[in-house]
């Protein structure tokens, strides 16, 4: 995809399994990309696997400083937006009537509250440049519903709700803004589950296998990239059959 060579990009959660894989697909297209994260020593790691990619730690549950972060990543790019892929999230599971208040608001903040002002600030830089790409990564669970993740399943189909009614707002302004759904994919998390848990969710998925970050990264890029020009407020499943919308 020769057009994202050269285009100014902001990667959130950068430091997780999809997330490296999302920057290793567009550093081999030349964008220029800055990843983003909490922990400073995956940055490290992928500064010293991706040396010309660009890193600013920053924690998204800090609303009041995002509309400052997208300031800042802008300006380390070179002054100009064209696309953000808002990949950061996070789990903290519960029955419901043993999830309390924190653990609700937590996960609503950061996944759902965090991500729409990331996209209000990313439009505000993509309205001067009269064009731009937002792809919200959300959750096949945000369509299913999910055992235990009440707030988590919630987050996920605020985040596809929210990103239709923006993209209404500005499509005329040539932004276009969709989400990605993926379904289970093999990364550290998914490691860590027992064989019996992991045969029963294969069981679900028609492909037979859990998908790869990679899957994910691919639709990433065709989503930021001019090949989905006249796609707009939709969600992309990744999730290899186990849910069809």
């Amino acid at each position: 995809m020769k057009d994202l060579e050269g285009k100014n990009i902001i990667v959130t959660g950068a430091s997780g399994g999809i997330g490296n894989s999302i920057i290793k697909k567009l550093d081999q297209v030349g964008a220029n990309i800055l990843a983003s994260g909490t922990r400073i020593e995956k940055l490290g790691e992928l500064k010293d696997k991706f040396g010309n990619i660009k890193t600013l730690k920053f924690d998204i549950s800090q609303n009041e400083k995002i509309e400052e972060f997208v300031e800042n990543a802008t300006k380390e790019l070179g002054g100009n937006l064209d696309c953000i892929v808002n990949n950061a999230g996070v789990t903290q599971d519960n029955l419901a009537i043993r999830m309390s208040l924190e653990e609700w608001q937590k996960v609503i903040n950061i996944n759902l509250t965090s991500t729409f002002l990331m996209n209000k600030s990313a439009i505000k830089k993509m309205l001067k440049n009269k064009s731009g790409k937002i792809v919200n990564i959300t959750s096949v669970v945000g369509h299913t519903g999910n055992l235990g993740q009440a707030n988590y399943t919630a987050s996920k189909a605020g985040i596809i709700a929210m990103s239709k009614s923006l993209a209404i707002e500005y499509a005329k302004k040539n932004i276009n803004i969709n989400c990605i759904s993926p379904g289970f994919i093999k990364t550290a998390m998914t490691d860590k589950l027992d064989d019996k848990f992991k045969e029963a969710i294969i069981s679900k998925i028609p492909s037979a296998r859990l998908g790869n970050p990679d899957d994910v990264a691919n639709a990433v890029l065709f989503l930021c990239s001019n090949q989905s020009n006249y796609i707009n407020g939709e969600t992309l499943h990744v999730n290899g059959g186990m849910y069809m919308s």
